[in-house]
């Protein structure tokens, strides 16, 4: 599973997923790719779910790269918990998406492929997605 070795602060706020994200947003190392078309958060079980499905699909031909990692903790408190005694520990990491994100690349096969795999990438991700190619 993905996670930072290291992070300065344990716990972080939320906050807000508005705007377009200013690097990540044309393919930079393969032929074809999945690029995010609303904003949310995609999980590192998610993001893993997805790169196994990918390479699968094409028989581990060609190369693929994912353009996200998630670095920021969700909390959460657990079940039947009284509000207060502070911040709940850390649930999962989660990587932030905002429309126009590069979430995989990959090349090596041919597009009709590369199409049927990233489709099954990105049923396994919690946010919409578009297939793009390089012009």
């Amino acid at each position: 599973m993905l996670s930072p070795k290291n992070v300065k602060y344990r716990k972080r706020q939320r906050g807000r997923m508005k705007g377009k994200p200013s690097r990540g947003v044309t393919l930079s190392f393969g032929d074809f790719g999945i690029q995010a078309t609303e904003s949310g958060y995609v999980n590192a079980r998610q993001l893993e779910a997805a790169r196994i499905a990918l390479t699968r699909k094409v028989k581990r031909a060609g190369k693929s790269w994912l353009r996200v990692f998630p670095d920021k903790p969700i909390t959460k408190k657990p079940a039947e918990v009284r509000m207060g005694k502070g911040k709940g520990d850390t649930d999962a990491w989660v990587a932030v998406v905002r429309p126009g994100k590069i979430l995989y690349e990959m090349e090596g096969v041919s597009k009709e492929q590369a199409q049927e795999a990233l489709k099954l990438a990105a049923i396994k991700l919690s946010v919409k997605t578009r297939f793009v190619e390089r012009r």
